[in-house]
């Protein structure tokens, strides 16, 4: 069923109802038409010419991330077909990258569709999870919600951590990261969302002790990234800081809130903050764009931007919005980033696309446009139309 959207003339609905008609009538359709191989299996993107990536290696959470997409363009009235081809990836991943009955995946896999690399991730599992809660919610796929079952018993099998949260995969690595488990985070929220089942929620509150007590820096107001086995901040990448993933935490954590009326006003008011203050770069004036990393210690930024930072942006200033007494500056935030969005990720060439990295002079240095970045900007899109 589709949907419609009253709109008046002010600046962030005009900027909203132009994201809307971008990704509703363009880019999901684009996407829809070409976006798939014969197989059924997702593309890892498309290159600067608008062209399928069909040599690239397949990451196995963009399978999930599409079906999340699928999912949520079926809400929204714009895919006819969205369950038919949730069942094609679905019956893909589980054709050529099942491990036994698990419920688990295999990492990679090459452009033949053959194992590339057989480890078990934490992040896409993540994916999984949040695309079967959203497949639940929007189609109540049953078998969905058994996946889902199945996958948390088998993470909790196989994946806990001996010292809080869960590890990074089922391989060797040099550090743990924060970002798997804020993944998780919003599967678990997703999932209660979708089923008021309190064992979802109850996995949430794990991450949110570990946030308080790990991930969120109390001394300096950030959100650090990497850590050693132990939850120690890592010698080598510790002071590496991500506006982008600051913005993602003030939405998760408003979410959060909502759920279980946990006090998190001081926690997203400070990550905001500093996400602007450490990363947000105003060249030109109205150029306002995310930095997508900054050395905590050196004050250094990374230089180059990247789209998926912008519609995080957009997700955490209307958040701020909906709880803040005067929410006109988030309001006010959460237009300047719609327009910038617009204006400097959209491929000029290819309109029905987005463009994935940026430099310092807002010049594109990588046109392609990741099949993983579609995820971001729809959820970037619910959050905008909730507000309306």
């Amino acid at each position: 069923m589709s949907y419609a959207i009253e709109f008046s003339n002010s600046p962030l609905q005009v900027a909203i109802h132009r994201l809307d008609n971008w990704l509703g009538k363009h880019t999901l359709p684009y996407w829809a038409e070409n976006g798939f191989m014969l197989n059924g299996s997702a593309i890892e993107g498309f290159l600067a010419n608008g062209q399928a990536d069909v040599s690239a290696n397949k990451r196995i959470r963009v399978q999930a991330r599409q079906m999340f997409c699928c999912a949520y363009a079926s809400k929204q009235g714009w895919l006819k077909d969205a369950m038919h081809k949730v069942n094609q990836l679905d019956n893909f991943v589980q054709q050529h990258a099942q491990i036994d009955d698990s419920g688990m995946f295999s990492h990679i896999l090459d452009n033949q569709d053959k194992v590339a690399d057989p480890s078990v991730d934490l992040y896409d599992c993540a994916f999984f999870l949040l695309a079967y809660a959203w497949r639940y919610a929007v189609f109540n796929d049953l078998h969905a919600l058994f996946k889902a079952n199945q996958l948390i018993d088998s993470i909790e099998a196989k994946l806990k951590g001996s010292s809080a949260g869960w590890l990074e995969g089922s391989y060797e690595y040099p550090w743990r990261r924060q970002n798997p488990h804020m993944h998780l985070f919003e599967a678990f929220l997703a999932l209660y969302q979708a089923t008021r089942d309190a064992k979802w929620l109850g996995y949430a509150g794990e991450i949110f002790g570990l946030f308080e007590n790990v991930f969120y820096d109390h001394e300096h107001g950030v959100l650090r990234e990497f850590f050693t086995h132990d939850w120690q901040l890592s010698k080598t990448k510790g002071d590496i800081v991500e506006p982008g993933h600051m913005m993602e935490w003030v939405w998760l954590l408003q979410e959060y809130h909502r759920y279980t009326n946990k006090p998190v006003a001081h926690y997203c008011l400070t990550l905001y903050r500093q996400a602007l203050a450490l990363g947000l770069s105003t060249t030109n004036g109205n150029q306002r764009l995310l930095f997508d990393q900054v050395d905590l210690k050196s004050g250094q930024s990374a230089q180059t931007k990247r789209c998926w930072p912008m519609t995080e942006w957009i997700k955490a200033s209307l958040a701020m919005a909906r709880t803040q007494p005067n929410p006109e500056p988030y309001l006010d935030d959460a237009r300047i980033a719609i327009e910038n969005l617009l204006t400097h990720f959209v491929n000029p060439q290819h309109p029905a696309l987005y463009v994935d990295q940026l430099n310092s002079d807002n010049q594109v240095i990588n046109a392609s446009a990741p099949a993983s970045t579609l995820y971001h900007l729809l959820m970037a899109h619910a959050e905008a139309i909730q507000y309306l």
